[in-house]
């Protein structure tokens, strides 16, 4: 039985890698990286962290999971990651597998939903998860819910009682996770999953000789404003935020070093990535949850004995993570799961394509991955509230294909005006151009009933207010 290790930062775009042009070193993930299968076109399907969280570990999509925008509070209902749904975790662990979660979890309801001083003095968007079904089938246990101090974290194990390491989130993490595989029953196998909050902000809580060592950035892509370049504070955090990545990567390459040092490197599937990226000043803006590359794009490398290194550009989405890694490690997939598999293409057993018929395409998801947003602050539902209007059925739903992105945008107001555009990825990579098209063209005509199946299969209340 293979050993599986998952490991994710936070807020890590696609392309915040030293081998693929962005002005970083990354030379343990660069190595990484030559030994592994890379999905070029793995996807953030809701680029936020608890949905894509939520995605990640059940395989089903955020709505129907109920995960429709981040765990927080301030909102009219509790949002969580319910105990009903079975995450890979129960299923290693119902096999004989050792669990263990580190770092970020972002799943689990915030404690100030239902106390004003919460006994574990979790604060804000903030949880301790104790022992039992909500840590979904993870026996040991080093995390916690939402917190961004990260040169000061604290995290929670089996009692109420915070733990402050007093050191950097990453290297905290990785220093447990090898205390961890040191001291599990070298008898069974494992399934370790290490979440690094870091490269996400703050990015200035970053340790100073990693910042020391990464240079001012003084190229940009084309889609980064030219008043955003001569910007220091802009320049200051895109500085913060690759020094943030040359800690992720030296401490990447500290667990390589322990597998390989332990002989565990042959028994061991290494898998790579992030939760969603970061606009960082791409189309003048910051952060995530919007449909541009840089936000829904994520690192996404696998590698293990007889796993061919290589790029794909099948199309990969969140809800596929889940049914991939049982696939991997031989173990039943769930019928909950509503993603699919990739085990034939990391396996050699099947390549990318185009395929033009529509059923395959439900079916396959080969040819697009459905992208959603949904207001989720409590600021922005509130207007909807008043006028007696699901703010579910607002934001934004879309397609990523091969060569485009498609987004049906209801806005985030009420009363907005609807908008359908698409950019093609061919000619116009940094979307820098949308196409403004009409329900009624042969785009619309072509995609439209695409979407609108995915919509369906989740019930999503956003076709009360589209037209298909």
């Amino acid at each position: 039985m293979k050993n599986i290790l998952y490991v994710f930062a936070d807020q890590w775009r696609k392309t915040g890698l030293g081998f693929e042009g962005e002005p970083v070193e990354t030379p343990n993930m660069d190595g990484f990286a030559r030994e592994s299968l890379i999905f070029d076109g793995a996807i953030s399907s809701y680029p936020l962290c608890s949905p894509h969280r939520a995605s990640l570990l059940t395989g089903k999509y955020p709505y129907a999971c109920g995960m429709w925008t981040n765990c927080k509070i301030g909102l009219d209902e509790v949002v969580l990651l319910k105990p009903q749904e079975i995450t890979f975790g129960e299923v290693f662990k119902e096999h004989g597998y050792q669990t263990a979660y580190i770092g970020k979890w972002h799943l689990d309801a915030s404690e100030m939903n239902f106390y004003n001083e919460p006994l574990s003095t979790a604060k804000e968007w903030d949880a301790y998860t104790p022992e039992g079904e909500r840590r979904h089938g993870f026996d040991y246990w080093f995390s916690y819910g939402a917190m961004d101090n990260h040169l000061n974290p604290h995290y929670w194990q089996d009692s109420a009682e915070p733990i402050y390491p007093q050191k950097w989130s990453v290297e905290v993490e990785t220093e447990k996770a090898i205390e961890y595989l040191k001291n599990r029953d070298s008898k069974k196998p494992f399934c370790m999953v290490i979440s690094w909050n870091p490269p996400h902000p703050p990015y200035d809580q970053v340790p100073d000789h990693y910042l020391q060592a990464q240079p001012e950035i003084t190229e940009f892509s084309p889609n980064v404003p030219e008043s955003w370049r001569k910007d220091r504070t802009f320049l200051k955090k895109c500085r913060e935020y690759y020094a943030a990545i040359r800690g992720v990567d030296e401490n990447f390459g500290r667990l390589l070093n322990y597998l390989e040092e332990a002989g565990l490197k042959e028994d061991t599937i290494v898998i790579l990535s992030a939760d969603h990226g970061d606009m960082m000043g791409s189309q003048g803006l910051m952060g995530k949850n919007i449909w541009y590359e840089e936000s829904i794009r994520i690192p996404f490398m696998v590698q293990g004995a007889g796993i061919k290194a290589g790029r794909t550009d099948v199309l990969f989405s969140s809800m596929d993570h889940m049914p991939t890694l049982l696939d991997l490690a031989d173990l039943p997939i769930p019928n909950t799961v509503q993603g699919k598999s990739f085990y034939p293409v990391i396996n050699g057993q099947a390549k990318s394509g185009n395929p033009e018929n529509l059923a395959y395409r439900l079916q396959t998801e080969a040819e697009t991955v459905f992208l959603s947003m949904i207001p989720g602050m409590p600021e922005l539902i509130e207007p909807f509230r008043k006028l007696g209007l699901n703010h579910k059925a607002f934001g934004w739903r879309g397609l990523r294909g091969k060569d485009f992105t498609y987004v049906i945008d209801n806005g985030t107001e009420p009363g907005q005006r609807q908008n359908r555009y698409y950019y093609n990825l061919t000619k116009d990579p940094y979307q820098l151009n949308p196409i403004e098209v009409s329900v009624y063209s042969d785009f619309c005509q072509k995609w439209d009933p695409v979407l609108e199946g995915y919509l369906k299969q989740i019930k999503d209340p956003f076709l009360m207010h589209s037209l298909f």
